[in-house]
């Protein structure tokens, strides 16, 4: 497995080798060695698994969960494809209001990990895409709030031609600007503290 880092901080992309024959194919979208290699971590401690089904031209996010308690994730797409998105909404980051991008699809069967406090939103280019995620949390509905994808200081790269569906929350979401003005970003010291606290918890030190 190859793995790279995003253009936020903490954020990584993880390519797996996949396994053809006249049966199919094979392919492991999380391998904790390349974890380790990556994050200097050899453990995920996974606290829920979530599974999402979506029409082509679906734009859910930019979703991000309150700082504390925070969430991590390791997302793949099982079927379909989509364009996978990270935002650094995290007060104080070096790579505050930067984005990366990452094409899931079923060719490179690539995965993405995104640490504590930031955005995650994603495109759906093909009906019935269905995204995979591992989380560090559980899911509170009043934990999670969202940022306006279209929020023109942010610039995200969203493709035309396509008819766009979106839920009303994400429709009606505030701008970064206002997120923040109103205190609602994560903090970036804090969302590193608190993502250590992940490690500790789950047997882990500093390092592996």
């Amino acid at each position: 497995m190859q793995f790279r880092r995003l253009k936020v901080e903490g954020a990584y992309e993880f390519t797996p080798r996949r396994f053809d024959d006249h049966r199919g194919l094979f392919v492991s979208p999380f391998q904790q060695e390349a974890f380790r290699q990556a994050l200097g971590r050899s453990h995920f401690p996974v606290a829920q698994t979530n599974h999402s089904r979506s029409r082509r031209g679906t734009v859910r996010g930019v979703h991000f969960t309150v700082t504390p308690p925070g969430t991590a994730k390791y997302v793949h797409c099982a079927r379909g494809r989509a364009i996978d998105i990270v935002v650094d909404i995290r007060t104080g980051s070096p790579t505050f209001g930067r984005w990366d991008a990452v094409l899931m699809d079923q060719v490179h069967f690539r995965a993405s990990y995104f640490p504590v406090g930031v955005g995650h939103a994603f495109v759906a280019l093909e009906d019935d895409t269905v995204m995979s995620y591992l989380l560090t949390g559980a899911y509170v509905a009043e934990n999670e709030l969202a940022i306006d994808v279209f929020d023109p200081d942010l610039g995200l790269e969203v493709p035309r031609g396509l008819d766009v569906v979106q839920s009303e929350r994400d429709r009606t979401a505030p701008t970064l600007a206002k997120a923040q003005a109103d205190g609602l970003l994560p903090e970036y010291a804090e969302s590193v503290r608190l993502e250590e606290l992940l490690w500790q918890s789950s047997g882990q030190g500093a390092s592996c």
